[in-house]
């Protein structure tokens, strides 16, 4: 039997079990005290909570959402398997076996393609599968580019742009599209990592869609750990469009499906604080 295999990031479920979580994110090589900390501070901030609340963490929630939608479209049987969280890879897997499944299509939930993202789902699938695996995988590697992509951002943005910001006759908007920055290491070398390239063709092939006169790409969320991470951030974005004359900006991630605490916290929160002290109007889609 065939099924569909959806693949996420993952989240707490509780704001005591970050530290276990960061364990996982990190393969085991943990991070500081202070790194846990803040996270912790972040999380709250978006509702996470020390005792398992009524609803799941925004994350799994949407991502769980995804996969009963998806049910209604197609007669596959779709699983849902995280690689950093419950419910992990590997006890998925053996429950597909257990339902007869024997062959399954592979999508991750992060559009481009990063073997800091997607290359790290498939080497716990490929490990949780075993050398003679007993379901056979149709692996989707990157999907930036797929026209129902472009079109469901395009329309997110031409809905969300005009009742959500009051456009002045004296004033300018701008668009910002923004993607989780990577370690820039990623892309230099004999065989640089694709996903900054498609995350700045996702953004332009969204933008011709919707006819974006204004816009600007920047990457968001960049990490702690040593080395540099591809930018331009968006906080130098945000002084730079000041600096050109914008006071209002409409960001646009396309680089996430649903939202979380990059989504919640990184631009509803810390960078709106960040606008509004520079006197521009930030806006989410």
């Amino acid at each position: 039997m065939h099924a569909i295999l959806l693949l996420a990031h993952g989240t707490p479920d509780t704001l005591g079990e970050m530290k276990a979580y960061l364990d996982l994110v990190t393969s085991g090589r943990g991070v500081p005290d202070y790194v846990v900390e803040e996270l912790q501070h972040r999380y709250a901030e978006i509702g996470l909570r020390e005792e398992p609340g009524p609803e799941l963490p925004h994350l799994t929630r949407w991502t769980m959402k995804q996969a009963e939608l998806l049910r209604t479209k197609i007669s596959e049987p779709v699983y849902v398997a995280m690689r950093n969280w419950k419910p992990l890879i590997a006890p998925v897997i053996e429950q597909m076996k257990v339902d007869g499944i024997t062959s399954a299509r592979v999508i991750c939930l992060a559009p481009q393609n990063s073997r800091t993202s997607i290359g790290l789902y498939k080497r716990d699938l490929m490990k949780a599968l075993g050398e003679t695996p007993a379901i056979q995988i149709d692996f989707v590697e990157g999907w930036h580019n797929h026209p129902k992509l472009i079109e469901a951002f395009a329309d997110r943005l031409l809905h969300s742009r005009v009742p959500q910001v009051s456009i002045k006759a004296d004033g300018k908007q701008a668009v910002l599209f923004t993607a989780h920055s990577v370690p820039s290491r990623t892309v230099q070398g004999d065989n640089p990592d694709p996903y900054a390239d498609e995350a700045k063709d996702t953004a332009a092939l969204v933008a011709e869609k919707a006819e974006v006169p204004d816009r600007y790409f920047a990457f968001q969320s960049q990490g702690a750990s040593g080395g540099p991470w591809l930018g331009p951030t968006v906080e130098d974005s945000l002084r730079s469009l000041k600096d050109r004359g914008y006071d209002e900006v409409v960001l646009h991630p396309i680089g996430f499906v649903c939202d979380h605490v990059e989504v919640l916290y990184d631009i509803d929160i810390a960078f709106k604080q960040f606008a509004a002290a520079r006197g521009v109007t930030l806006t989410r889609t």
